[in-house]
Protein backbone atom coordinates (compact mmCIF):
# COMPACT_ATOMS: atom_id res chain seq x y z
CA UNK A 1 0.00 0.00 0.00
CA UNK A 2 2.81 2.36 0.91
CA UNK A 3 4.39 1.72 -2.49
CA UNK A 4 1.18 2.54 -4.29
CA UNK A 5 0.73 5.78 -2.32
CA UNK A 6 4.27 6.99 -3.07
CA UNK A 7 3.87 6.17 -6.77
CA UNK A 8 0.57 7.96 -7.02
CA UNK A 9 1.74 11.03 -5.11
CA UNK A 10 4.92 11.54 -7.11
CA UNK A 11 4.86 14.61 -9.39
CA UNK A 12 4.14 14.02 -13.02
CA UNK A 13 6.42 15.90 -15.50
CA UNK A 14 4.86 18.91 -17.15
CA UNK A 15 4.38 18.72 -20.90
CA UNK A 16 4.38 21.79 -23.16
CA UNK A 17 1.36 21.84 -25.45
CA UNK A 18 2.24 21.60 -29.08
CA UNK A 19 1.10 24.49 -31.31
CA UNK A 20 -1.66 23.53 -33.66
CA UNK A 21 -0.77 22.71 -37.25
CA UNK A 22 -2.94 25.62 -38.45
CA UNK A 23 -0.96 28.16 -36.38
CA UNK A 24 2.34 26.86 -37.77
CA UNK A 25 1.19 27.04 -41.35
CA UNK A 26 -0.23 30.62 -41.02
CA UNK A 27 2.91 32.16 -39.49
CA UNK A 28 5.10 32.22 -42.66
CA UNK A 29 2.14 33.56 -44.73
CA UNK A 30 1.66 36.39 -42.25
CA UNK A 31 5.34 37.37 -42.44
CA UNK A 32 5.26 37.26 -46.23
CA UNK A 33 2.21 39.55 -46.32
CA UNK A 34 3.95 42.08 -44.08
CA UNK A 35 7.01 42.10 -46.36
CA UNK A 36 4.83 42.64 -49.43
CA UNK A 37 2.99 45.53 -47.73
CA UNK A 38 6.31 47.18 -46.90
CA UNK A 39 7.42 46.89 -50.54
CA UNK A 40 4.27 48.43 -52.05
CA UNK A 41 5.28 52.12 -51.47
CA UNK A 42 8.71 51.47 -52.99
CA UNK A 43 7.16 49.77 -56.01
CA UNK A 44 4.80 52.69 -56.62
CA UNK A 45 7.59 55.24 -56.21
CA UNK A 46 9.77 53.34 -58.69
CA UNK A 47 6.97 53.03 -61.27
CA UNK A 48 6.07 56.69 -60.85
CA UNK A 49 9.69 57.75 -61.34
CA UNK A 50 9.99 55.63 -64.50
CA UNK A 51 6.79 57.17 -65.88
CA UNK A 52 7.93 60.74 -65.14
CA UNK A 53 11.33 60.17 -66.76
CA UNK A 54 9.66 58.54 -69.76
CA UNK A 55 7.47 61.63 -70.25
CA UNK A 56 10.00 64.36 -69.47
CA UNK A 57 13.11 62.94 -71.13
CA UNK A 58 11.99 63.53 -74.75
CA UNK A 59 11.36 67.21 -73.89
CA UNK A 60 14.69 67.62 -72.08
CA UNK A 61 16.66 65.88 -74.83
CA UNK A 62 14.95 68.04 -77.48
CA UNK A 63 15.80 71.24 -75.62
CA UNK A 64 19.41 70.33 -74.85
CA UNK A 65 20.49 68.35 -77.91
CA UNK A 66 18.17 68.67 -80.89
CA UNK A 67 16.66 72.16 -80.75
CA UNK A 68 19.90 74.23 -80.70
CA UNK A 69 20.96 72.61 -83.98
CA UNK A 70 17.82 73.53 -85.93
CA UNK A 71 16.64 76.89 -84.57
CA UNK A 72 16.43 79.44 -87.32
CA UNK A 73 16.30 83.21 -87.42
CA UNK A 74 15.27 85.00 -90.64
CA UNK A 75 18.23 85.39 -93.00
CA UNK A 76 18.06 88.15 -95.57
CA UNK A 77 20.07 87.39 -98.67
CA UNK A 78 20.55 89.43 -101.87
CA UNK A 79 18.57 86.75 -103.73
CA UNK A 80 15.38 87.58 -101.88
CA UNK A 81 13.12 90.15 -103.50
CA UNK A 82 12.19 93.37 -101.73
CA UNK A 83 8.58 92.31 -101.14
CA UNK A 84 9.77 89.14 -99.38
CA UNK A 85 12.17 91.14 -97.17
CA UNK A 86 9.45 93.62 -96.25
CA UNK A 87 7.12 90.76 -95.35
CA UNK A 88 9.71 89.22 -93.02
CA UNK A 89 10.39 92.54 -91.33
CA UNK A 90 6.70 93.30 -90.91
CA UNK A 91 6.12 89.84 -89.43
CA UNK A 92 8.74 90.58 -86.80
CA UNK A 93 7.26 93.97 -85.96
CA UNK A 94 3.58 93.04 -86.04
CA UNK A 95 1.80 92.66 -82.72
CA UNK A 96 0.38 89.14 -82.70
CA UNK A 97 -3.39 88.89 -82.79
CA UNK A 98 -5.10 87.21 -79.87
CA UNK A 99 -5.37 83.43 -80.39
CA UNK A 100 -8.81 81.93 -79.89
CA UNK A 101 -9.21 80.54 -76.40
CA UNK A 102 -11.27 77.65 -75.12
CA UNK A 103 -13.23 77.47 -71.88
CA UNK A 104 -10.87 77.86 -68.95
CA UNK A 105 -8.54 80.34 -70.64
CA UNK A 106 -6.16 78.02 -72.51
CA UNK A 107 -5.48 78.53 -76.22
CA UNK A 108 -7.32 76.13 -78.51
CA UNK A 109 -4.49 74.54 -80.53
CA UNK A 110 -6.93 72.23 -82.26
CA UNK A 111 -7.57 75.24 -84.49
CA UNK A 112 -4.83 75.65 -87.09
CA UNK A 113 -5.24 79.44 -87.15
CA UNK A 114 -3.89 79.66 -83.57
CA UNK A 115 -0.49 78.21 -84.44
CA UNK A 116 0.85 81.44 -85.93
CA UNK A 117 -1.37 84.12 -84.32
CA UNK A 118 -0.03 87.05 -86.36
CA UNK A 119 -0.48 85.30 -89.73
CA UNK A 120 -3.60 85.86 -91.85
CA UNK A 121 -5.52 82.60 -91.94
CA UNK A 122 -8.12 83.42 -94.58
CA UNK A 123 -9.58 80.89 -96.96
CA UNK A 124 -10.51 82.95 -99.99
CA UNK A 125 -12.13 79.98 -101.71
CA UNK A 126 -9.77 80.21 -104.66
CA UNK A 127 -8.94 76.50 -104.66
CA UNK A 128 -10.80 74.18 -107.01
CA UNK A 129 -9.63 71.15 -105.01
CA UNK A 130 -9.89 71.35 -101.24
CA UNK A 131 -8.71 67.90 -100.18
CA UNK A 132 -5.81 65.56 -101.01
CA UNK A 133 -3.67 62.90 -99.30
CA UNK A 134 -0.14 62.57 -97.97
CA UNK A 135 2.00 59.52 -97.18
CA UNK A 136 5.33 59.44 -95.33
CA UNK A 137 6.62 55.84 -95.14
CA UNK A 138 9.45 56.59 -92.69
CA UNK A 139 6.96 57.59 -89.97
CA UNK A 140 4.17 55.17 -90.95
CA UNK A 141 1.79 57.78 -92.34
CA UNK A 142 -0.29 56.44 -95.21
CA UNK A 143 -2.97 58.30 -97.19
CA UNK A 144 -3.64 60.86 -94.48
CA UNK A 145 -6.28 63.44 -95.34
CA UNK A 146 -5.15 67.03 -95.97
CA UNK A 147 -7.87 69.72 -96.01
CA UNK A 148 -7.05 72.99 -97.78
CA UNK A 149 -7.96 75.92 -95.52
CA UNK A 150 -9.45 73.65 -92.85
CA UNK A 151 -9.34 74.46 -89.16
CA UNK A 152 -9.88 71.31 -87.09
CA UNK A 153 -6.58 69.47 -86.58
CA UNK A 154 -8.41 66.63 -84.82
CA UNK A 155 -10.14 65.73 -88.07
CA UNK A 156 -7.34 66.08 -90.64
CA UNK A 157 -4.01 67.62 -91.51
CA UNK A 158 -4.42 71.27 -92.57
CA UNK A 159 -3.07 72.99 -95.71
CA UNK A 160 -2.45 76.62 -94.74
CA UNK A 161 -4.64 78.82 -96.98
CA UNK A 162 -2.82 81.17 -99.34
CA UNK A 163 0.15 78.84 -99.80
CA UNK A 164 0.97 77.00 -103.03
CA UNK A 165 -0.74 73.79 -104.00
CA UNK A 166 1.35 70.62 -104.52
CA UNK A 167 3.56 70.86 -107.59
CA UNK A 168 3.25 74.63 -107.91
CA UNK A 169 6.02 77.16 -107.52
CA UNK A 170 6.26 78.09 -103.88
CA UNK A 171 5.64 75.91 -100.82
CA UNK A 172 2.51 74.08 -99.73
CA UNK A 173 2.49 74.52 -95.94
CA UNK A 174 0.88 71.66 -94.03
CA UNK A 175 0.07 71.61 -90.29
CA UNK A 176 -0.31 68.45 -88.22
CA UNK A 177 -0.72 67.70 -84.52
CA UNK A 178 2.01 66.12 -82.42
CA UNK A 179 1.98 64.66 -78.92
CA UNK A 180 4.48 62.65 -76.90
CA UNK A 181 5.66 59.94 -79.26
CA UNK A 182 4.76 57.23 -76.74
CA UNK A 183 1.15 57.88 -77.76
CA UNK A 184 1.83 58.12 -81.50
CA UNK A 185 -0.97 56.44 -83.46
CA UNK A 186 -0.62 56.63 -87.26
CA UNK A 187 -2.82 53.63 -88.02
CA UNK A 188 -5.33 54.14 -90.81
CA UNK A 189 -8.20 52.58 -88.86
CA UNK A 190 -7.63 54.75 -85.79
CA UNK A 191 -10.21 57.55 -85.82
CA UNK A 192 -8.08 59.63 -83.45
CA UNK A 193 -4.83 59.34 -85.42
CA UNK A 194 -4.80 63.02 -86.45
CA UNK A 195 -4.29 64.05 -82.82
CA UNK A 196 -0.80 62.56 -82.97
CA UNK A 197 -0.07 62.14 -86.67
CA UNK A 198 2.97 64.46 -86.95
CA UNK A 199 4.58 63.34 -83.68
CA UNK A 200 7.61 61.84 -85.44
CA UNK A 201 8.14 64.09 -88.47
CA UNK A 202 11.08 65.82 -86.79
CA UNK A 203 12.89 62.46 -86.86
CA UNK A 204 12.90 62.47 -90.68
CA UNK A 205 16.35 62.50 -92.29
CA UNK A 206 17.69 64.10 -95.46
CA UNK A 207 16.34 62.46 -98.65
CA UNK A 208 13.48 60.69 -96.85
CA UNK A 209 10.53 60.70 -99.24
CA UNK A 210 7.12 62.34 -98.85
CA UNK A 211 4.34 61.34 -101.26
CA UNK A 212 1.43 63.64 -102.09
CA UNK A 213 -1.52 62.53 -104.24
CA UNK A 214 -3.25 65.61 -105.61
CA UNK A 215 -5.80 65.73 -108.43
CA UNK A 216 -4.75 62.33 -109.80
CA UNK A 217 -1.03 63.19 -109.80
CA UNK A 218 1.61 61.87 -107.39
CA UNK A 219 4.29 64.30 -106.26
CA UNK A 220 7.39 62.96 -104.52
CA UNK A 221 9.27 65.37 -102.29
CA UNK A 222 12.61 64.63 -100.59
CA UNK A 223 13.50 66.06 -97.19
CA UNK A 224 16.12 68.78 -97.42
CA UNK A 225 16.37 70.21 -93.90
CA UNK A 226 14.64 70.69 -90.56
CA UNK A 227 14.29 73.98 -88.69
CA UNK A 228 12.58 75.31 -85.59
CA UNK A 229 10.96 78.73 -85.27
CA UNK A 230 8.91 80.77 -82.82
CA UNK A 231 5.11 81.11 -83.17
CA UNK A 232 5.57 84.74 -84.25
CA UNK A 233 8.01 83.81 -87.03
CA UNK A 234 5.50 83.87 -89.86
CA UNK A 235 8.33 84.32 -92.38
CA UNK A 236 8.41 80.52 -92.51
CA UNK A 237 5.00 80.62 -94.22
CA UNK A 238 6.10 82.93 -97.01
CA UNK A 239 6.16 81.79 -100.62
CA UNK A 240 9.30 82.01 -102.75
CA UNK A 241 8.49 81.49 -106.39
CA UNK A 242 11.97 80.38 -107.48
CA UNK A 243 11.54 76.77 -106.29
CA UNK A 244 9.03 74.01 -105.56
CA UNK A 245 9.18 73.03 -101.91
CA UNK A 246 6.97 71.51 -99.24
CA UNK A 247 6.83 72.50 -95.57
CA UNK A 248 5.44 70.24 -92.86
CA UNK A 249 4.87 72.01 -89.54
CA UNK A 250 4.15 70.70 -86.06
CA UNK A 251 4.60 71.87 -82.47
CA UNK A 252 7.89 71.31 -80.62
CA UNK A 253 9.11 70.02 -78.24
CA UNK A 254 6.73 67.10 -78.64
CA UNK A 255 3.82 67.31 -76.27
CA UNK A 256 4.16 71.12 -75.94
CA UNK A 257 3.22 74.22 -77.96
CA UNK A 258 6.36 76.26 -77.26
CA UNK A 259 7.77 76.42 -80.82
CA UNK A 260 7.13 75.19 -84.34
CA UNK A 261 9.17 72.44 -85.96
CA UNK A 262 9.40 72.60 -89.75
CA UNK A 263 10.43 69.88 -92.21
CA UNK A 264 11.40 71.39 -95.58
CA UNK A 265 11.41 69.14 -98.64
CA UNK A 266 12.07 69.69 -102.36
CA UNK A 267 10.01 68.37 -105.26
CA UNK A 268 11.95 65.45 -106.77
CA UNK A 269 9.57 63.54 -109.08
CA UNK A 270 6.08 63.77 -110.57
CA UNK A 271 3.97 60.82 -111.76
Amino acid sequence: MLYQYVKSSSKQPKTTPKPSQELISNQPTSNKSKKIKKLIPSIFITLGSILIVNVIWPIISHELIFSPKIRREPILSPLQDSNYIQTIESSRNTTPSQPQQVLGGSVDYKKASNWFPSADFLDEGAYQINEYSISIPEVNIEDAKVVVGGEDLNESIIHFPGTALPGQLGSPVIFGHSILRQFYAPQIDNKDRYISIFSKIMTLEEDDEIYINFDGIQYIYKVKEKVEVQPEDVFILQQRLNNRELKLITCTPEGTYLRRGVVIAELAEVY
